[in-house]
This record gives structure tokens, sequence and C-alpha cells, in this order.
């Protein structure tokens, strides 16, 4: 059901809404929570549709407010939405002229009572999200650092002027992330001498991720570019191989711990109604995030020289890998990483070439041995011509000294 309201007031909008529910047949309202989009014009449709996408998970009365600030007298035009497969409830709001500079005078109404209130900007959020007329309703206040490009001057901002509740979407991307690299160090604890965030360049969340690792490890943390999308790999380097979770297509990831074979990790981008509905079933403050923030401008300040991996390390951690993948090559059902594989691979080939040379003979020795046969050869064949007269010579008195035997025995018979 649709009802259109226009220059109508808050108590009008209320009583439209329980006119609605009652025709609806179900007079009691089951919703958990009221979400405030704050949203303009051009992005309203896909902000409501997010909101309502959340509220199947949990059930929300969805206020969208569309503020439209001129010099006009204010007015107030609504649009009721129940049923029509929506979970809950929603309200479009147009808030214009003198009004649109006070839009808490139209939404405090219209909150559920005694129920959590989310304030939500789609389109990126106020520096200090709690000092916003709306933002000060909030239990809890979601901006979104992705949607503007002023993420870098935002960030400070928020830090100085966080209060329990604050979040951000570009924080809530890196959930699946945080949770597989802790889950590394918990399986495969070691000592990380440095780590690497490779993302599309300006991603809001890459610059969070390694405020979040140098805060928690210490360690230098270096960002490098790609083409995306979002965050394609992180990497920590550790003396046994680099732990790293690979994620080149924005879908699957590639997860490698060393003396493990590589695991494939479902880790899809996540949409804006995922996003929404994990910020929905955490609603106490998220002191993480706060902590991030304040390392995250520690950062900012620190020189470029502490935030890059030495070589050193570097190396040392992909050789580590390469022999680890070499060995892991070996054993049936299992597979390192396509690279390190290759390089594995072609270090196998190259010592079984380099023995296969040692044992086989060259060129030159060839024609060094095959001198020396022939020339032994010529010699055997002089030695056995030299001595051929001897011999003749040798036979020939044999003969005849066979022959005077034989005489002289014929004349000793003929006397006797």
């Amino acid at each position: 059901m649709i009802i259109d309201l226009t220059g109508t007031t808050s108590s009008e909008i209320a009583s439209a809404l329980l006119r609605a529910r009652r025709n609806a047949g179900s007079p009691a309202m089951g919703m958990v929570g009221t979400i405030v989009v704050v949203v303009d014009e051009s992005s309203h449709h896909d902000a409501m549709k997010a909101a309502n996408e959340a509220g199947r998970e949990h059930p929300s009365r969805v206020l969208v407010a569309i503020l439209r600030p001129g010099r006009g007298t204010g007015g107030l035009d609504a649009e009721v939405r129940v049923g029509e497969g929506i979970p809950g409830e929603a309200v479009l709001l147009r808030l214009h002229g003198d009004l649109a500079k006070v839009p808490e005078s139209v939404i405090t109404p219209l909150l559920l009572p005694d129920s959590p209130v989310i304030v939500w900007w789609p389109g990126g959020g106020p520096k200090v999200p709690h000092e916003d007329p709306l933002g000060a309703l909030g239990r809890r206040r979601v901006t979104d650092a992705a949607a503007t490009r002023r993420a870098a001057v935002d960030f400070p901002a928020r830090a100085a002027g966080y209060a329990p509740g604050d979040t951000d979407f570009a924080w809530a991307r890196l959930t699946p992330w945080r949770a597989l690299m802790a889950a590394a160090l918990d399986q495969y604890p070691t000592n990380v001498s440095g780590a690497e965030v490779v993302s599309a360049k300006g991603n809001a969340s890459a610059d969070l991720m390694a405020a979040w690792l140098q805060c928690r490890l210490g360690v230098p943390v270096e960002q490098r570019n790609s083409r995306g999308p979002g965050i394609t790999a992180v990497r920590m380097f550790t003396p046994a191989g680099p732990i790293a979770l690979t994620r080149p297509d924005g879908s699957v990831a590639t997860f490698s711990i060393p003396g493990q074979p590589d695991r494939p990790v479902a880790l899809k981008r996540r949409n804006t109604s995922e996003l929404l509905s994990e910020e929905l079933r955490r609603l106490d403050p998220d002191d993480v995030y706060a902590q991030t923030l304040a390392c995250m401008v520690k950062r900012d300040a620190m020189p470029e020289a502490e935030k890059v991996v030495s070589e050193v390390d570097r190396r040392s951690a992909q050789t580590a890998a390469e022999k680890a993948a070499h060995r892991t090559a070996r054993v049936p059902g299992k597979a390192a990483s396509p690279s390190l594989e290759a390089k594995a691979a072609g270090t196998g080939r190259k010592g079984a070439a380099a023995k296969k040379a040692a044992t086989k003979p060259s060129g030159a020795k060839k024609a060094s041995a095959a001198a020396k046969s022939a020339r032994k050869a010529v010699a055997v064949k002089k030695a056995e011509s030299s001595a051929a007269p001897a011999k003749k010579a040798a036979a020939t008195r044999a003969v005849a000294k066979k022959t005077a035997k034989k005489s002289t025995s014929k004349r000793v018979a003929g006397r006797s």
C-alpha cells in the first residue's frame, strides 16, 4: 500500500502509518528499530532498496529524508509504503526550504519508541557524525568513505570527533579480511617483520587495513596500487614465508600459510544491503574502529621510510615461500600458488639440468677422448707393423730347425 501526502505534518504521517498497518491486518508493530537514511534525490531509490533488503533480516521502520534547503517557505511531502514486499514500513520524506535546516523536528515524532535508531548517510556523511542534528538521534551512525573523494580529510576529523556508535562501511568491508588474517596468526603463531596491502588507488578500506595492521603488529606496513577491484592482496612477511590473502577478481581469494597447501576462500565484494545488515547486528560501540582511526592519524604523520617493508625481509620471505612451494609440489594432493609453483618448478628443472651436465661429458672432453683413442690405435698399428718381420724371421728359423732335426733322425735310423 502506498499513500501520498502533500503539504503534510509528522502527525498526519504517523496517523497514515497506523491506518495502513490496520488495513494490512497487522495492528501490532513487529519492528526492531528505525533506520534514518539521509540522502539526495538522485540516489534515494537505491538507498531505500538496500534498507528494505536489510529489513528482511531486521524488520525496521525506514525513514528516507531528502533535504532540499532553500529560501522558500518550509514544506513537507511524504510517501508512506506498507506491504508491497516491504518487511516493515517505509516513509519517503521530502523537506523543502527552511524545514530542511531542522530535519530532526520532522524525524523525531516518527521514531519507534524504545527501539534503537540507526542513522545512515549513503553519500558519505558529515565529518563529525554525532554533531549532526540527525546523527545526534542515532545509537549507531553509519557513513561511507568510499562514496566521497575527501576520505583522506574526513578520517582525521572523525578520529578527533569520534563518539561511541560511529562506524563506516569502509571498515565493515574489512570484516572478513581481518578475521582471516587474525585466524592465520592463531593457526601459525610466528614473528611478523612487515606487511603490505595492495589495492586500487584511493581505496579507503585499504587505508584502514594498513592502519589496523600497523597498530596491531607494530611493524612497517606498505601500501601498493593495483588495478583492483578494491583490495586485491594482504601479505604479512615472516621468517618462514609470507602469510598472504590474495583476491585478484573480487570474488574468490587464495589463502596461503607457510608449510600448508593454498586454500580457496569465498571473499566476494559485498553489496550495500549486506553491509547495512552487518551494522544492524552490531549496535554496541566499535572500540577497534576508534583505535584504528587514531592509528591512521599517527600513520599519516609518519615518515614514508617507516611505512616501507625492507627488501631484506621481502626477499627472505619470498625465498622461504619458494622453498616451501618446492617441497609442497612433491606431495600428492597439495599445490602451492601458481607463481610460487612455477618458480619452484623452474628451480627443479635448473637443478636437474645442472646435475645432468655434471655427469655428461662436454664436447671438448669428447673430442679429447676421440683424439686419444686415435693416437692409441695408430701406435698399436705401428707396433704390429714393426713386429711383423721379426715374427717372420723367427718362423723361418723354426721351420729350418725342424727340417734339420728330421733329416738327422733319418740318418740315425739308416745306420742302425
